[in-house]
């Protein structure tokens, strides 16, 4: 009985303690990795993000950019460090496709990480060169079914939400065209307005002043609703593809292991600062859509979002091998 006695003070003593701890933390800076260099999307989510935790805490939370193999490099690195709640990671789909498409990604992405938050979304639309015959995307589809050749899409990663989203499109189309992959999203958006490449789908903050220029032309957004900017083109279901949504989200991940208390803290500080005006004045021009999901619901669209993303790549037959 004194052994049953003694375990249960020493489980309670060690809840006190990580209570105690999660209470002061942060005590020394934190680094958040971005697996990409600066300038992108993630790295902007990332620093916006930042600002605000170091506001709200008065500790440094500090971006550290460790790019390389599509964001897998940064990913692996936050996978192996300690899971105290000093070193985070924000990141696209592109952490849950990366272990679908390659062995070598170093890391399971729901083995190797605990979901802190889900930040937000931005939507993509699908472009094509103004000089293609086509108003919309079921003219698109029929004019590249009827001469394959002709037609090639671009995208900015393997893997990445927007090549995700190109192949399923190709499989509910039956369209047998190219998809080039590009070593980030200028290279093939390049190419897209000179017309090397027949379009692209792409997160809508990149290609939206082509489009308003009419150096490219938007025949869907890839979101389950329109969107308030480009009101006036339609969703890839409302085109055919009835059920049809892909969006890039972007989420905060700690390594697996990091104690139930700074994980809960993690999680009310990302909802905060989500929440903010500052932050959502700043994400705003981005098009970018605040969706807090926390810690297990963040968990369960994860399951959700990496199975339809194994059925794309198995269909697909994807791989950087």
């Amino acid at each position: 009985m004194k052994s049953i006695a003694a375990l249960a003070l020493g489980l309670a003593m060690l809840g006190t303690s990580l209570a105690g701890h999660a209470q002061n933390y942060p005590e020394k800076p934190v680094r958040i990795i971005v697996p990409y260099q600066p300038g992108g999307t993630v790295d902007l989510v990332a620093r916006v993000l930042a600002q605000s935790l170091t506001e709200q805490t008065g500790t440094q939370f500090i971006v550290d950019n460790r790019s390389g193999a599509s964001g897998a490099i940064g990913s692996e690195a936050v996978a192996r460090s300690a899971p105290d709640g000093y070193t985070l990671l924000v990141q696209s789909p592109t952490l849950l496709a990366n272990p679908l498409i390659s062995r070598k990604a170093g890391y399971d992405p729901v083995r190797d990480f605990r979901p802190i938050a889900m930040l937000g979304s931005v939507p993509m639309v699908l472009t094509i060169h103004p000089s293609i015959n086509a108003r919309n995307l079921k003219e698109f589809a029929d004019a590249a079914r009827a001469d394959p050749k002709k037609y090639a899409l671009g995208t900015s990663a393997i893997g990445s939400p927007m090549h995700l989203a190109e192949e399923a499109i190709k499989k509910e189309s039956k369209l047998d065209i190219p998809i080039i992959v590009y070593r980030g999203t200028a290279g093939a958006l390049n190419d897209a307005l000179g017309g090397q490449i027949s379009g692209m789908i792409d997160a809508i903050p990149s290609s939206a002043p082509h489009i308003a220029a009419g150096k490219l032309k938007a025949l869907a957004v890839t979101t389950h609703h329109r969107v308030a900017s480009m009101p006036n083109v339609p969703t890839v279901a409302e085109s055919g593809y009835p059920g049809f949504e892909m969006v890039t989200w972007y989420g905060l991940w700690a390594p697996q292991g990091l104690p139930d208390p700074i994980a809960r803290k993690l999680e009310v500080l990302a909802q905060k600062a989500m929440a903010s005006k500052t932050v959502t004045d700043r994400l705003a021009p981005q098009n970018f859509e605040a969706q807090t999901l926390l810690g297990d619901s963040f968990g369960t669209f994860i399951t959700r979002e990496l199975a339809g993303y194994a059925r794309i790549v198995k269909d697909a037959n994807i791989t950087s091998e």
